[in-house]
């Protein structure tokens, strides 16, 4: 009996892991990721099915930089790729197959390293480029220190600029470590991962913020909780869950609340920041299955009192102290937010006002929160002040097209439907809609 072929499992393998299920998912990522690394490159069905058969060739320059991406980091033979290796000549020295490998290694620190580079000052750069080319021999706590910085550099470019901007970075530190880690020395293999958790758990946060389907996010989500729990990072494990809670649709609010309770209720202790944001996103699941609004406000007298043990605020970075900038006025703008979720708009226009008046936002956050009161207010039956206020939000939010801000802001426009041809609300609908995709 004739057997099939199978192929290149390796490849069909790692793209249903990530939720493809289909070759067609697989051209349509293809094309997102493109479009993250500023490249207009689409494939079409044809060329992931000869990827996937028992000769998938070698990509080129182009498509090997998007697979990257797409993959986080993993390598052309980890998918199942082939190398083109010229044939070798009777009397080839065997120093030419070390002079190949050498030369993936430089195409591999030019294609998924690329975004992160910038980032990195010479010293640092030629460092990672001989940990690359020798994880044993040249990655020790030194890189560990350049990489932390990198991301750190990352994380403060998209609070700038916004995740577009940001994710080649991230992906390359990302691939990086990825990269190194598998034959670095174990104490730096677990230095390494400690900061690839971070990265990972950023790397989910861009793409969720930059509107990338839920799948991509749950993901780089599940390699920070893999490599949080190989390196005993038990805190880093909860914070992870606390993200996935965020992440989650309002439609799904038990899973949501599933998750914030496992967050704070794990075999780990959370530092009191982290434990007062994961508690406040409790309240707000709860609000959500409509528990009675004062069962919800106990739980966000929990958040404060865990707030009130927690040490001064410190800088916010991506390698630092958990939640190290959660301060009062987050916490009581997220309440807000509760408040509305829980059918007190009112309450939560009053919140939001006072403290977005007088917290120290990073302009992200304040786009965020504003986008927030404009749909208290539009619930609240305010709708010429919701839709200036959404169009303030808006000025914040488009540029560096803060993709959480930019949600709620068409959620608000939705609720604005009844008062369509007020003008505010007209302006405001044609100036979201004009926004590129």
């Amino acid at each position: 009996m004739s057997q099939t072929q199978p192929g290149n499992a390796k490849f069909a393998a790692a793209r249903l892991q990530r939720g493809w299920h289909s070759q067609a998912n697989v051209a349509e990522a293809y094309e997102q990721h493109a479009a993250l690394l500023d490249e207009r490159a689409t494939i079409t069905v044809r060329q992931v099915r000869r990827w996937e058969s028992s000769a998938p060739g070698w990509p080129n320059t182009l498509a090997r930089r998007v697979l990257r991406s797409m993959f986080g980091g993993m390598s052309l033979e980890e998918l199942g790729f082939v190398p083109l290796q010229p044939a070798r000549r009777p009397g080839t020295p065997a120093t030419l197959g070390r002079k190949e490998d050498a030369v993936r290694r430089r195409t591999f620190l030019g294609g998924i390293l690329a975004g992160a580079t910038p980032l990195l000052d010479p010293p640092a750069l030629e460092h990672l480029s001989a940990a690359v080319a020798s994880a044993r021999r040249y990655a020790d706590h030194h890189l560990v220190a350049h990489l932390r910085t990198a991301l750190d550099e990352a994380a403060r470019a998209d609070g700038r600029t916004g995740p577009r901007q940001a994710l080649p970075a991230a992906l390359g530190i990302l691939g990086a470590i990825d990269e190194i880690a598998r034959e670095a020395a174990p104490d730096v293999r677990r230095e390494l991962l400690v900061v690839g958790a971070r990265a990972a758990e950023f790397t989910a946060w861009l793409h969720r913020d930059a509107g990338d389907p839920p799948h991509i996010a749950t993901f780089f989500h599940d390699r920070a909780i893999e490599w949080a729990t190989v390196t005993g990072d038990g805190p880093m494990h909860a914070y992870v869950l606390l993200r996935k809670a965020q992440a989650t649709e309002r439609d799904d609010a038990a899973r949501m609340r599933d998750l914030a309770q496992a967050a704070i209720h794990g075999p780990w202790t959370l530092p009191p920041r982290a434990q007062a944001e994961a508690l406040q996103q409790e309240a707000r699941a709860m609000a959500l299955t409509g528990t009675a609004p004062h069962v919800v406000a106990r739980t966000l007298d929990e958040a404060h009192a865990a707030l009130a043990d927690a040490p001064p605020a410190e800088p916010a970075t991506c390698t630092g102290p958990l939640c190290a900038r959660y301060t009062t006025h987050r916490l009581m703008a997220q309440s807000a937010i509760c408040h509305r979720e829980a059918g007190q708009p009112e309450r939560a226009v009053v919140l939001l006002r006072a403290h977005l008046a007088r917290g120290d936002f990073a302009p992200r956050d304040r786009a965020f929160f504003t986008a927030h009161l404009a749909g208290a207010l539009a619930a609240a039956g305010e709708p010429d002040e919701a839709a200036t206020t959404g169009l303030a939000a808006l000025g914040l939010a488009a540029t560096p097209h803060f993709g959480q801000a930019l949600g709620e802001l068409r959620r608000t426009v939705t609720a604005l439907r009844p008062y369509a041809r007020r003008a505010p609300v007209r302006e405001l609908r044609q100036v979201l809609t004009a926004l590129p995709v």
